[in-house]
């Protein structure tokens, strides 16, 4: 996709002749290292498109969308988000705060009756709907836990298995399995948007999907957005990381964790049957993402107050142990110390990943959007590829 229909489709303005020398010279940087991934068969393909000052400077697709079939990457390729499906529902959240059709000091409970946790001990422990969005809500996911853990027992689906459950139904299965700690007293990752997804069906009274329609892709004229993937010909194949190479993930495909494991089912994109989950369930482009991460860092989404809670650290007063350097807003990783963290991004910092392949970073103070969007697991989303392009990005 060129430059002009990237400006003409997603609103991102043209780069003018004289940032054409930047063009060049982070092609220079940046080709190399997709080229060379490929050809180390890290990842199969890759789709990398890098916004500044409002100006698409670099967009690139290489390698295969199917490496079989010999189909090669296109720029307008859909991939499947896992988690990069989070920022997307955690906006509309906020916009529907926004439009005050949403309490995010509110517990859960307000919406989803049924949802009424508590502790180890048997004490009532019920999250807040900010809560769930900074993952303090003594929740977790089911692949960080042994296979006879609580959320094992129980049935609950992380939302990228092929489960087949109503959106409902899991979120009672989860309501029955006791906290992790009081909410708001520490940060793990989890399945709080997915519990989020619950409650913006029953505040609007709408699909999951159809909210996120409205509150996101539709005032921003995006269509690839989805739930569901009505056109299997522009899905790009899901592979697995492998030695000598990547490999397509089996249906379904258990990826070993040292505690636990990802159980993903590459099929879920394609049915309409499928639970919508709001932590792991979209699918989309990578034009229409960086579309999307330029609306939010311009504030042309949210009002000061909501732009404020997604942007900013939210849980100052905690540490995350998994990621040292890193705080959490409303909606995506915030980075305090780069030095920690060791990173050369700016303090201020947003960013998150997907475990079938994907990254995405903004940095406010250079005005600078990133999305690295790949087909293998998890060799896209962590490690040398994504973070050799956002070093080359830093490099003066």
């Amino acid at each position: 996709m060129s430059s002009l229909l990237l400006a003409s489709a997603f609103g991102l303005g043209l780069s003018a002749p004289l940032v054409q020398a930047e063009e060049d010279a982070l092609a220079t940087r940046l080709d190399p290292i997709l080229e060379r991934a490929i050809a180390q068969q890290r990842i199969v393909g890759t789709v990398v498109m890098v916004a500044r000052q409002g100006r698409v400077v670099y967009h690139r697709a290489a390698g295969f969308a199917d490496r079989d079939a010999q189909r090669p990457m296109q720029e307008d390729q859909l991939f499947r988000f896992a988690s990069l499906t989070k920022p997307l529902v955690a906006v509309t959240a906020l916009r529907l705060a926004d439009q005050g059709r949403l309490d995010l000091q509110a517990p859960v409970s307000r919406y989803l009756p049924y949802f009424t946790p508590h502790l180890a001990d048997g004490t009532p422990a019920v999250p807040t709907l900010a809560q769930l969005l900074s993952h303090t809500a003594g929740l977790h996911y089911g692949f960080g836990e042994d296979q006879d853990g609580p959320y094992h027992r129980a049935g609950v689906s992380d939302g990228l298995d092929g489960a087949p459950l109503t959106l409902e139904e899991n979120l009672r299965r989860l309501a029955g399995v006791p906290l992790d700690f009081k909410p708001g007293t520490q940060w793990r990752y989890s399945l709080g948007l997915d519990v989020l997804g619950g409650v913006l069906e029953a505040a609007t009274g709408l699909p999951l999907p159809q909210v996120v329609q409205q509150q996101v892709a539709a005032p921003l004229d995006l269509h690839d957005l989805s739930f569901h993937v009505s056109e299997p010909s522009r899905l790009a194949t899901a592979y697995r990381d492998g030695y000598p190479r990547p490999e397509p993930m089996s249906e379904p495909y258990l990826l070993p964790l040292p505690k636990g494991g990802i159980l993903y089912s590459p099929a879920r994109a394609l049915s309409a049957t499928a639970f919508p989950s709001g932590g792991g369930g979209m699918q989309g482009s990578a034009g229409e993402y960086l579309a999307f991460l330029e609306a939010l860092r311009q504030g042309r989404l949210l009002t000061p107050t909501s732009q404020r809670l997604f942007m900013e650290d939210q849980i100052p007063r905690l540490q995350r142990d998994d990621a040292p350097g890193w705080g959490f807003s409303l909606g995506a990783a915030v980075l305090r110390d780069a030095r920690l963290a060791k990173t050369p991004q700016t303090p201020g910092t947003l960013q998150w990943g997907g475990v079938y392949g994907n990254a995405w970073f903004i940095d406010p103070a250079r005005e600078l959007s990133v999305v690295i969007l790949t087909n293998t697991a998890i060799a896209g989303m962590s490690g040398p590829f994504p973070d050799a392009i956002r070093d080359a990005l830093y490099r003066d």
